[in-house]
């Protein structure tokens, strides 16, 4: 059973920085797709970055040059660094693992458990 724990979040002002790590039970990175989603209060679930196991990233496009994503095989981590936040990205942030045993399975989900991200002045 795939394990995903996030860390990192907490309250910042406006302009500030925050990165957010996402560590894994075990080796699982070469062969999944890791997310990180956001959910604000009565707003849906929504992708803010993602990361391929080849390295490939993107961005939702509120994001796009303020968040980066990376990710550590050796520590089995993939963190998202968010500078000049805004009080529009207060919100749990969630780490998402869509994981193929095998290359030609389908992918199984995993979530983390969240971790909460406040911008207030």
């Amino acid at each position: 059973q795939v394990q995903l724990v996030e860390s990192g979040g907490g309250s910042v002002q406006p302009g500030g920085s925050l990165r957010l790590s996402c560590a894994a039970s075990g080796s699982i990175f070469s062969r999944s797709t890791i997310g990180w989603y956001r959910q604000a209060s009565g707003k849906q679930r929504e992708l803010v970055a993602g990361i391929t196991s080849g390295g490939i990233t993107d961005y939702a496009d509120s994001v796009r040059g303020r968040f980066t994503i990376s990710s550590d095989s050796a520590k089995n981590t993939v963190y998202l660094q968010m500078d000049s936040l805004e009080p529009e990205d207060t919100a749990v942030y969630y780490c998402n693992a869509k994981y193929r045993r095998l290359v030609w399975s389908s992918p199984d989900d995993y979530w983390g458990q969240g971790t909460q991200v406040t911008v207030s002045p």
